[in-house]
Formats: structure tokens, C-alpha cells, sequence
């Protein structure tokens, strides 16, 4: 099936970007999740108006996103939520809570999408989490989640 991706997609492709993928990966994921839409004449149209967004919210250069991977790995960031006595967490920590918590330690603004979780943090204690700036820059973020 062939469709227009609405949002980045890791190992598939950027906003506005015109791939084919197996029917059931776009019926059942993509599509109902909003990463896609289905393509068609006048969807090609809209294709355009996704890359200039997109334009707009990316980090244009190599340059300007080793200066962000800079103050990202330049911050310490602890994250508080609520645990157990054993340290395990109610819950899990997602990428939206630790984007929120490098905002509110003093880092760059970070779309949660371009954080990626290794494995679910459901433990208290130092985790590493890696964060896309850019297709050729990746910075690793160390979150400290305390219990609250």
C-alpha cells in the first residue's frame, strides 16, 4: 500500500515522505495512530505543505545540532514519580515525561518523539535514554528517576 507519511516513522522515513509498506502494517498502525495517511492525487498535494512544516520544526544543520546535543548531554535531569517501597514505579516513565523533565532542568525544548527508550523505565535509579536531533546526530540524555 502506498501512503504519505504524516510524521517521522524510525526505519521508514520522514514527514511528507511517499513509501510503500505491507497492507496490514499501514491499516492496523500507521494509519490508526496518525504517522500516515493513504495516498491518493490530492493527497500528493498535501505532501508539500508536510515538507514545509516539517522544514520549519527540524534542525537544519550538523552544526546546530551538536550544539543542542551539547547542552542535552551538558544537563542533569531528574525525574520524580511515584514508586513502590522495592523501587519499582507505578507506571512507567514515557518519552513526554522525560521530555517535559529536560525542559524543566534547564535543557532545549525536545519533541518527545525524537526520545527513544531503550527498554520501558520502571525502576528507580540512573537510566540513559537517546535522543534524534538529527539523521547523523544523536545525543544520550542520563534521567536520574527519583521516587516522588
Amino acid at each position: 500500500m502506498k501512503i504519505i507519511l504524516t510524521h517521522e516513522v524510525s526505519g521508514l522515513g520522514a514527514a511528507g515522505d511517499v513509501v510503500d509498506v505491507k497492507d496490514g502494517y499501514a491499516r492496523n498502525y500507521l494509519i490508526p495512530r496518525n504517522f500516515a495517511i493513504r495516498w491518493t492525487k490530492g493527497g500528493e498535494k498535501d505532501v508539500e505543505q508536510i515538507r514545509r512544516a516539517r522544514k520549519i520544526h527540524e534542525i537544519q544543520t550538523i552544526e546546530q545540532a551538536n550544539a543542542i546535543k551539547a547542552q542535552l548531554e551538558g544537563v542533569k535531569v531528574r525525574l520524580a514519580v511515584r514508586s513502590g517501597e522495592s523501587g519499582r514505579l507505578f507506571g512507567s516513565v514515557t518519552p513526554a515525561d522525560v521530555a517535559s523533565a529536560i525542559k524543566a532542568s534547564g535543557g532545549p525544548e525536545v519533541d518527545k518523539r525524537r526520545i527513544e527508550l531503550g527498554s520501558p523505565i520502571k525502576t528507580l535509579g540512573a537510566h540513559e535514554t537517546s535522543v534524534r536531533l538529527h539523521p547523523e546526530v544523536a545525543a544520550k540524555v542520563n534521567i536520574e528517576v527519583i521516587s516522588a
